[in-house]
């Protein structure tokens, strides 16, 4: 014995009953489903930031040509450049007006340019380029940036400036995490911690480049947890080793 017929339209009533299967993000180059650990690709062009599958991401990391080399894989490198210089007359050359910004070479443009985080999203600064290439040449440790997919990542604290350099995506993470929680004219102090947070977790997160042993110790530490770093007393490993090695030689003498 078959039920009874479904009433006319109840179909189509019934998924305003059921609870609603949560959509899957796909890659937006193949369309394959896109688990937590999908990457980044950048449309040169358009400066789009587009969600892309692992596999995706491997041919565009391996140099596959994509739409004429339009689509370029956002990296994972992570940099801090505790060494860096740059002096409050040399910020305000840069034409930022707020404490935070970044830079990258845009390629389309065939040069860098600036954007800093507010409460509208990623605002362009009117860079002067004189002024950015006399940073640039004042910090010669600074490792280079990918164009398109690498940037220099600026914060201005009490103590100075801080430089990192992160994916581009990174700093369209912090551009989010200011229009969350900007309040005001001047941001509010739930904006200025979360921009702390945020510069802390890249600091312990990033590799240290451009600086001296005893500083690279006391940051290698700080990511690891040691709570006792090498004090002014303590022989650097290196220099340990030299003094191992000059003994056996020694001895061997």
């Amino acid at each position: 014995m078959t039920g009874a017929a479904e009433p006319a339209g109840a179909a189509g009533l019934r998924r305003f009953r059921e609870p609603r299967r949560p959509a899957v993000e796909a890659c937006e180059m193949c369309a394959e489903p896109l688990d937590d650990r999908h990457g980044h690709a950048v449309n040169a062009e358009s400066r789009a930031l587009l969600c892309i599958c692992v596999g995706c991401r491997l041919l565009l990391s391996h140099g596959a040509s994509v739409a004429r080399g339009r689509y370029r894989a956002v990296p994972e490198r992570y940099l801090y450049v505790p060494s860096f210089r740059l002096t409050a007359a040399e910020w305000e050359e840069l034409q930022i007006p707020v404490r935070t910004a970044f830079f990258f070479h845009n390629s389309t443009l065939g040069r860098y340019v600036a954007f800093y985080p507010s409460p509208g999203g990623a605002t362009e600064s009117l860079l002067d380029l004189s002024a950015w290439d006399r940073v640039l040449a004042a910090n010669p440790e600074l490792p280079s940036a990918q164009p398109d997919v690498e940037a220099y990542l600026l914060d201005r604290r009490p103590d100075g400036f801080t430089c990192h350099l992160v994916p581009i995506d990174a700093c369209y993470e912090l551009v989010g995490l200011v229009r969350v929680h900007w309040k005001g004219f001047h941001g509010g102090q739930q904006a200025q911690e979360a921009i702390d947070g945020f510069f802390d977790k890249l600091r312990r997160r990033g590799e240290v480049v451009g600086t001296g042993a005893a500083a690279g110790d006391a940051h290698r530490a700080e990511r690891s947890g040691d709570a006792h770093p090498a004090g002014p007393g303590d022989a650097h490993p290196a220099e340990r080793s030299a003094d191992v090695r000059a003994r056996e030689a020694g001895d061997r003498g």
